[in-house]
């Protein structure tokens, strides 16, 4: 069986958010509503999910892929579930496959990947994880939601992350309580639009058109920049707006050629703007008519 956690909901073993300000969401019309990827645009995963990417792909191959070998693979815009990307992985480094060297069945991929980012019982209680998810940076914090509000803009969470790990991140580490997301299992993996679309509809409360609200998607892959030209091609009428962020690891002073690079993948994937960091959003959203 794959794992549960793929559909798993999990709400009850939530621990409740301390310390936290009562979210005030504005109420629509919005001036515009912007929807977040989650990993490597809220918190920073290169010591989690990547990191569990990699020590996947060594547990069965001894092989560790090093970060720009992730990179490459991510730049092709079609391997944003990252068990689907160990698997490539995996694959791609049996240049000879021999009897014996079979891949893994990906149910058991998953369950490895699951201890690795979860820790030892990845369906238990949340406070008790010990994997590599306790080693996550935020890359904002619940002001940067209430500045957003401020601003008139709608926002929520389309990601290819696990449910729990989403509600972990959303509910208790920034206490934006219930927020609107969809994650791994609630829609098709991107690029499809179809998540992106269904929240879009959602906080906006009426049809696409040209005068409804401009709809921007904050992403930090290619396959988050071809969903909003995915969404566009059905969508012509409605304003969609591609805005995108390098990973974390790639802003550091001394990657500044691979940054480059990355972010020319961006804008050929048909980016509208680059962003220096995600708290460069509210930028975005004060220059909303």
């Amino acid at each position: 069986m794959v794992s549960a956690l793929k559909n798993s909901r999990q709400t009850t073993n939530l621990p409740a958010a301390l310390h936290h300000q009562a979210l005030k969401r504005p109420t629509t019309p919005f001036r515009g509503v912007l929807l977040f990827d989650i990993d490597g645009v809220i918190r920073d995963v290169a010591g989690s999910y990547r990191r569990a990417l990699q020590s996947t792909v060594e547990h069965y191959s001894g092989w560790r892929p090093d970060p720009g070998c992730i990179d490459a693979l991510k730049e092709e815009g079609c391997w944003n579930n990252d068990w689907d990307a160990s698997l490539e992985l995996l694959r791609r480094h049996q240049t000879h496959p021999t009897a014996g060297d079979e891949l893994p069945a990906r149910d058991d991929l998953v369950a490895v990947f699951s201890r690795f980012y979860f820790g030892s019982d990845p369906e238990g209680d949340p406070t008790l994880w010990d994997g590599f998810i306790c080693d996550e940076p935020l890359l904002v914090n619940q002001a940067f939601f209430h500045d957003l509000s401020r601003l008139g803009v709608g926002w929520g969470f389309v990601s290819g992350a696990e449910p729990p790990s989403a509600q972990f991140l959303l509910s208790t580490r920034l206490g934006l309580g219930d927020a609107p997301l969809i994650a791994m299992g609630d829609a098709p993996d991107k690029p499809d639009p179809t998540g992106f679309l269904r929240m879009a509809a959602d906080l906006l409360a009426q049809p696409f058109s040209a005068d409804a609200p401009v709809v921007a998607y904050l992403g930090d892959t290619v396959a988050d920049v071809q969903t909003v030209m995915h969404a566009r091609a059905l969508w012509p009428q409605q304003q969609f707006v591609s805005l995108a962020v390098v990973p974390p690891h790639l802003q550091a002073p001394d990657q500044q050629q691979a940054r480059a690079r990355y972010e020319e993948g961006l804008r050929q994937a048909g980016a509208d703007r680059i962003l220096q960091n995600t708290s460069e959003a509210l930028e975005w959203g004060a220059d909303l008519p």
